[in-house]
């Protein structure tokens, strides 16, 4: 199973990843609330600010400090057998 690095020590499987979508939108801002309100809200920006959420098959949703280009590149390296462990 190949992880890839989200930023700060944090990491997901690539394979379990739905959608990396901006935070701004108000649907967005929506699943996020119903993700805090049922206990599938994963806030792993370590108090920065979120620049994507990532949706996962599993339901739960993930608070990204990292923008979504950056993981698609970080998820894309990590395909072609480069490491996942980027430092942020």
């Amino acid at each position: 199973m190949k992880l890839v690095s989200i930023g700060f020590g944090s990491f997901v499987s690539p394979e379990r990843i739905v959608a990396a979508v901006e935070p701004e939108s108000n649907p967005i801002k929506r699943v996020i609330s119903q993700a805090r309100e049922t206990g599938r809200l994963v806030d792993a920006t370590y108090g920065r600010r979120t620049e994507a959420v990532l949706v996962m098959d599993s339901g739960h949703v993930i608070l990204c400090p990292l923008g979504a280009a950056e993981l698609a590149a970080r998820i894309e390296n990590a395909g072609k057998g480069g490491t996942a462990d980027e430092k942020g």
